[in-house]
């Protein structure tokens, strides 16, 4: 099977799903001046990168993208961010990953969000896969598959377009 049979969903798809999620997240914080929105190294950061770009678009928040540096492969290794502590403490933030699958990097990008006081903490993904080994939940998905173990969900996001597809 070639990867263009196995299109989960495809640019148009993808950016109705951005752009649904951004408005959700928007309504979750409409009583804030400011919401930042962390995207894991990767993916993530684009997928995180366009929800920033539309709820500017829709929202008059103060969004703030920033960079989340995990190791994924080794989540236990010093986890950074591309913006400092003091720039997101007691601020509402929104951590952002392309897919949940097993939930490991999630869970891990939320413990190290722990250490600091916020006032409102969420996370978001694009597509979320249902075979998670951690207690760790997407509060906004743009799509959530019941898919076997060893199947792969691959979102490749090109300048002008994007795809999510099933290998």
């Amino acid at each position: 099977m070639t990867t263009e049979n196995n299109i989960l969903l495809d640019s148009v798809q993808i950016n109705q799903k951005i752009k649904r999620i951004a408005y959700q997240i928007y309504e979750s914080n409409s009583n804030e001046k400011e919401v930042i929105i962390a995207g894991i190294i990767g993916n993530g950061y684009i997928f995180a990168e366009r929800l920033v770009k539309t709820l500017k678009e829709i929202s008059s928040l103060n969004v703030v993208l920033c960079k989340v540096n995990i190791n994924k492969k080794k989540p236990l290794e010093t986890i950074s961010t591309s913006i400092e502590v003091k720039d997101y403490k007691n601020k509402s933030l929104v951590l952002v990953d392309d897919v949940l699958n097993s939930g490991t990097t999630l869970i891990y990008g939320v413990k190290h969000f722990l250490d600091v006081p916020l006032k409102r903490f969420k996370t978001a993904v694009l597509v979320n896969r249902n075979h998670k080994k951690y207690p760790v939940k997407a509060d906004f998905k743009g799509v959530s598959l019941s898919t076997s173990i060893k199947e792969h969900i691959q979102i490749d996001f090109l300048e002008k377009e994007a795809k999510a597809y099933l290998v």
